[in-house]
């Protein structure tokens, strides 16, 4: 069992990871809050001993991944339909990179986030998504290439207007 101290000072290091990752899969500020408490709840319930801090970075990685996937397709996710998007007025779109990233899939804005946010090399994303090296660099390659067709077909509207 974990010591207050030890389990305060191992929320504190990954907070801050959990809370962004959690961000950018649920894109809004509400859902990335539920998710961040489920993992936390989880950590303090389950109380995982870690071999080092790279498996615990992996562990609250997994985790948040997990809570956010449930997240999107609980019952009250599912049930709930999209506002059009011609109903938004355009002015008001975004003209940044956030704006091009929730354009992506979750497993795009997953290997984005790990890889440019937090620093994680391609080896180490394979192991937080239980997926091959080549896979994630793959993954990678694509969502590069589709963020830059967003941001380009962006680009070609506002030359337009």
């Amino acid at each position: 069992m974990l010591h207050h101290d030890e389990m305060t000072k191992i929320i504190k290091r990954n907070s801050n990871m959990v809370y962004r990752l959690a961000f950018s899969q649920m894109k809004n500020r509400d859902d990335a809050n539920d998710v961040y408490q489920d993992v936390f709840l989880r950590f303090i319930k389950r109380q995982p001993q870690f071999e080092n801090e790279q498996h615990e970075k992996a562990w609250f990685i997994r985790v948040t991944l997990n809570c956010s996937k449930t997240s999107l397709t609980s019952f009250w996710k599912t049930k709930v339909c999209e506002i059009d998007e011609s109903f938004e007025a355009q002015e008001v779109e975004k003209e940044d990179l956030t704006f091009a990233l929730n354009k992506l899939s979750k497993k795009y804005r997953a290997v984005i986030h790990l890889f440019y946010y937090e620093d994680m090399s391609i080896k180490d994303i394979a192991q937080s998504l239980n997926i091959s090296e080549g896979n994630a660099g793959m993954m990678l390659s694509r969502a590069r290439k589709k963020l830059k067709e967003i941001l380009e077909r962006k680009s070609e509207y506002e030359k337009r207007i």
